[in-house]
């Protein structure tokens, strides 16, 4: 594996005369966590052993090379394996962009299965996909998608590789896929909800061909530390940590936080790290999922809503109580901060992965009813030039409302309130 990133990385370095065939790239999403780094090295190297073409096959990270050190357990597990991170390519050192205008760009999607507004100029160049979420692409003969909802991208990379080139796994690439598949999957715990018969069995194909494999216990254990580490992190380092973004008639974030809600609602000055951070982004309101573990390493999961607008946090918080696929089961937390609706979340088994199609559904509801958010909202800045952030519609800032209309859309709000003792 050291060989092959090796190559890739001189290869681009001697791009610079655009005078080659080009690349195939390998692209996990832009959270960037343990499951689309392996997936892409793994499968990149897939390509290159196997496939024979003028294009080699590169593994590119979907983040910038600055932003890995906040992927704490990714760096563990590279350093555990013994490949070093100068070794990898991130998306600011490759101009994918200018690559598929030339005509020298074929890209393979990993974890994930469409590419987000921002980079939908590379469409053309997508020509395989292979993911674990839940299908989005349009289907097409010239693309073969291979989606299962499997715990881990990783189960799929291998059982392609165990089915197609076996020879090529060795005890670092096992490794490597072995762990990812027990972190995606919580130790293979069924009471975690993320574990599906293909992934035990890979998980039981690498122990047995590779029987000198860390200890399952002992590894999950040493990845979640690294992973839960969040040590001298600022709040906005711990929101990019693990952070997707969706757009749609607003602009929203969705970050993993690993530690408890209390423990974030306590870090000072919060509320306006939080406005700052969406203001820089471009972004309407935050979701904040937090996981932890009990004492007998039950997952806990905790939710949060945070916009400055009361309306927009309202009609969010609405849907999200509201919601029946799945339901989260949420139950009001009490918070300091006016501007945060907190919940403990009783379906410990929805992940951000199952609480995304809810969010998209209510940005699609909010795009057919037309609404936006109130007027205490301030103008939102120009979107930032990021791959995390797609375009956001409040560009031109937020739309005026006459005072009968706030009156008339508070009263239908308060009709729409379920009257449960909230």
């Amino acid at each position: 594996m050291e060989d092959f990133l090796s190559r890739c990385r001189q290869a681009v370095q001697a791009d610079a005369a655009e005078a080659g065939p080009g690349f195939h790239v390998v692209l996990g999403n832009e959270a960037c966590d343990v499951d689309s780094m392996v997936s892409a090295l793994a499968y990149a190297y897939f390509l290159f052993k196997t496939v024979q073409s003028e294009m080699l096959a590169l593994p590119v990270l979907n983040i910038c090379q600055s932003e890995f050190v906040l992927r704490s357990d990714s760096v563990f597990l590279l350093r555990q394996t013994g490949l070093s991170a100068d070794l990898l390519l991130f998306r600011d050192q490759l101009d994918l962009l200018h690559l598929q205008r030339a005509g020298r760009l074929r890209l393979t999607l990993v974890d994930h299965n469409v590419l987000p507004s921002a980079d939908a100029g590379l469409e053309g160049a997508v020509v395989e996909v292979i993911d674990h979420h839940l299908l989005e692409r349009e289907p097409s003969s010239s693309c073969p998608v291979t989606v299962e909802t499997v715990g881990s991208c990783a189960t799929l990379v291998t059982e392609r590789i165990v089915q197609k080139a076996p020879d090529i796994l060795d005890q670092q690439l096992a490794q490597l896929l072995y762990a990812t598949i027990l972190l995606d999957c919580v130790n293979m715990a069924p009471a975690a909800g993320k574990v599906t018969p293909k992934d035990s069995q890979y998980v039981a194909v690498l122990e047995e061909r590779f029987p000198a494999l860390p200890q399952r216990g002992a590894l999950f254990a040493a990845l979640q530390a690294a992973k839960f580490d969040v040590s001298g992190l600022s709040t906005e380092q711990m929101l990019l940590k693990d952070m997707k973004t969706v757009s749609g008639e607003l602009s929203l974030a969705v970050s993993v936080l690993y530690c408890t809600l209390e423990e974030f609602l306590q870090r000072a000055e919060l509320e306006a790290e939080l406005q700052s951070f969406c203001q820089r982004s471009g972004l309407d309101f935050l979701l904040l999922m937090t996981i932890s573990f009990s004492d007998d390493q039950e997952p806990l999961r905790q939710l949060a809503v945070f916009s400055q607008s009361s309306t927009c946090r309202l009609e969010v918080s609405q849907y999200l109580e509201q919601a029946r696929n799945p339901a989260l089961s949420l139950c009001p937390i009490s918070t300091p901060h006016p501007h945060i609706s907190a919940y403990l979340q009783g379906n410990t088994l929805a992940s951000r992965k199952k609480l995304l199609p809810i969010v998209k559904d209510f940005l699609r509801e909010q795009g057919a009813d037309g609404r936006h958010g109130d007027e205490e909202e301030s103008r939102v800045p120009p979107t930032p030039v990021n791959s995390l952030v797609e375009g956001c519609p409040l560009d031109a800032g937020p739309p005026a409302f006459s005072p009968q209309a706030l009156r008339e859309k508070v009263s239908e709000m308060a009709d729409r309130r379920e009257p449960a003792g909230r």
